[in-house]
């Protein structure tokens, strides 16, 4: 290796976009600082990132890896990422992928400049032998936050034996700390996370045999937001811990729309909005809501009388009717615009009307969101969005929408609840100043590039290191 003018290395993301998408942050961050990254993912997963900018073309190369068939063909025909299938077939993704292990190999074994590290998610472990193989070093991305780590450290472990739901329930052994799952989260993440499934093995595993193989885990934060869990994780890690800054998005410049553009009269209602009163409503691509939890958050802010734009995937349950309630846009129009799929979401954010938004509680939304220090009101339902959502509580930034503690149900009541909370109340100016003091952090790119600039000193290392 010696010799080299630039560094290689290989990134290797899930297939979910709250994946690919900080892994991609990542990939920009590091062509900025002269880093040659190749991104390897499905074709299908590729064409749908955002394209490299011109600038970053030469350090950034794009490698398709096509997704092998499982017999009795359980995916649906082009399903390449979660966002493509119900939540019950994501375990034959991660073994469509397993069998894609030969096609990154060969990638490794053909490149005429291999990879000096390989970046890689929690799921693919067989990309451990071929580390070995090759004498490749490993770096694990938790696109996770420390909140995350810290609280499942003492879990992930190949000698300690699967935990009681109950321990799901206490937060981690830090001063203050009430972050931990409720009941209703507590039995519904022990068997998605603890439980092997279809893939041959459960999430926990995977993560495990991934921490165990790497020379260092990197985390999506910063010790200015979250030092107290930085630090504890670091100190209960055997591997060495480097936090990456916040990998936030780009904010755009001022948004300008053609005239024929179904987004024109949007940001026109937005310019006669009241400064910071619009709430922005959005649930990403990976949360499948239901008709109930759909109609139950159109009710809550039907009842907040709160303005909001709203962007709404259309579920395949809907097929050919209609998602919303009957009658819920007509009753709601003078103050609220509901937008079926695709929304331009930071130029939503970064709009001076916008004060608020309601979304799950996930670290890239909330990354984007807090930028433009805007209160959070929090609906979260997987894996880490309950974590991150307790965190962002405990931190003085968000309002969680209460639910019933035996079985996680919420009314249109609650949402409003919140929402009114949030938007209109003595501790919602309280959440909006402290949010704008986060802001500072979350939105200053000098400090964020000085992390990168640290992880690629790391990487430079990479003899030492090892």
């Amino acid at each position: 290796m010696a010799g080299r003018k630039a560094v290689h290395v290989g990134l290797l993301p899930w297939s979910a976009f709250g994946h690919l998408m900080p892994h991609f942050q990542l990939a920009l961050a590091l062509a900025k600082a002269g880093v040659h990254v190749s991104f390897i993912s499905t074709p299908k997963n590729l064409n749908r990132l955002p394209g490299v900018p011109p600038s970053l073309s030469p350090y950034i190369t794009l490698v398709p890896i096509p997704i092998p068939k499982l017999p009795g063909d359980p995916l649906p025909e082009g399903a390449e990422a979660t966002v493509d299938i119900p939540f019950d077939k994501i375990p034959f993704l991660k073994l469509s992928l397993d069998l894609a292990e030969p096609s990154v190999r060969k990638f490794v074994a053909d490149h005429p400049n291999p990879p000096d590290w390989i970046i890689v998610d929690f799921n693919a472990t067989w990309i451990c032998d071929i580390s070995r193989d090759f004498e490749i070093p490993i770096v694990f991305f938790s696109v996770f936050t420390p909140v995350f780590l810290a609280f499942y450290a003492p879990f992930l472990s190949s000698s300690r034996p699967r935990p009681e739901i109950g321990s799901l329930m206490s937060p981690p052994k830090i001063d203050g700390s009430t972050v931990a799952y409720r009941q209703y989260d507590a039995a519904k993440v022990h068997d998605e996370a603890f439980e092997k499934n279809d893939s041959g093995l459960s999430d926990v595993e995977r993560t495990v045999k991934i921490i165990s193989a790497s020379q260092a885990i990197v985390v999506r934060s910063c010790y200015e937001f979250d030092v107290d869990y930085l630090k504890y994780y670091s100190d209960y890690s055997e591997n060495r811990v480097i936090p990456l800054g916040l990998l936030p998005p780009e904010k755009p410049q001022k948004s300008e729309f053609e005239a024929n553009s179904p987004w024109k009269s949007t940001f026109e209602w937005l310019d006669q909005q009241n400064p910071k009163s619009v709430v922005f409503v959005g649930f990403g691509s990976e949360c499948k809501l239901t008709k109930d939890e759909i109609h139950k958050i159109a009710r809550g802010l039907e009842l907040s009388e709160v303005p909001f734009i709203w962007s709404l995937r259309k579920p395949d349950w809907a097929g050919d009717s209609d998602a919303l309630p009957d009658g819920f846009q007509a009753r709601t129009a003078e103050r609220g615009i509901v937008s079926m799929g695709w929304a331009p979401q930071m130029e939503i954010l970064g709009h001076p009307a916008i004060g608020g938004s309601l979304f799950h509680g996930g670290w890239g939304s909330a990354i984007e969101t807090l930028q433009f220090g805007h209160r959070l009101v929090l609906l979260p339902f997987i894996v880490d969005q309950p974590l991150n959502t307790r965190l962002l509580v405990e931190k003085g930034l968000a309002v969680e929408v209460e639910r019933k503690e035996e079985d996680g149900s919420f009314s249109g009541e609650d949402i409003a609840k919140a929402l009114k909370e949030a938007m209109a109340s003595e501790e919602g100016e309280k959440i909006r100043k402290r949010a704008t003091e986060i802001a500072a952090i979350f939105g200053d790119t000098k400090l964020n590039q000085q992390y990168i600039e640290k992880f690629v000193e790391f990487l430079k290392n990479v003899d030492s290191n090892q």
